[in-house]
């Protein structure tokens, strides 16, 4: 079984791309499995909360279920023509303490996928990504990555992904990313 850890890079609750990221679940090929993260409960970085307190407990969870992944899956909005800070924030509690970077990103595979209401999607948000994800050191997928545009669409009033070609691009998109994994 391959286990594939999605994080959603937006805490609203009818996220587009914690919607994207239940379609890719239930378009996952038989042997993979993915997870569905969020970001709820991490704090905002902060050195001396860090330094007074350790690593928040949210944090150690997420660490825990990354550890526990075989590969990455980043859903990630696009605000104002970039990366969402929830998300940045996120990565950049996950990178402490100093030293622990490599150990928990190092060479894990990360696919990029993201949903927008615009529509370019999440163009600009995901190339903005790639120097983070350089220095986080992991394997981007180079694959290719998914782009929901005009999202906002492609949703029922049930907030799932009704949109057939979209359902498909995903499906694709899974079975690519899974294809990639295999032997590793």
């Amino acid at each position: 079984m391959t286990r594939i850890l999605g994080i959603s890079g937006s805490l609203r609750a009818a996220s587009f791309n914690t919607a994207l990221l239940r379609a890719a679940r239930r378009a996952a090929p038989e042997g993979v499995e993915i997870e569905i993260a969020t970001l709820h409960g991490i704090p905002l970085y902060d050195g001396d909360l860090e330094a007074a307190t350790g690593i928040p407990e949210a944090v150690d969870a997420l660490k825990a279920r990354i550890r526990a992944s075989d590969a990455l899956l980043l859903a990630t909005p696009e605000y104002n023509n970039g990366m969402p800070g929830v998300l940045k924030n996120a990565i950049d509690w996950l990178s402490r303490p100093a030293g622990e970077l490599r150990q928990l990103f190092g060479g894990r595979p990360l696919a990029l996928m993201g949903a927008s209401p615009s529509g370019f999607g999440t163009l600009l948000a995901q190339a903005a990504w790639l120097p983070v994800l350089k220095s986080l050191g992991v394997q981007v997928w180079p694959g290719k990555s998914l782009m929901l545009s005009r999202a906002h669409q492609s949703i029922g009033a049930d907030g799932e992904i009704v949109d057939e070609a979209a359902l498909k691009t995903i499906a694709d998109f899974v079975a690519g990313y899974a294809a990639s994994l295999e032997g590793r």
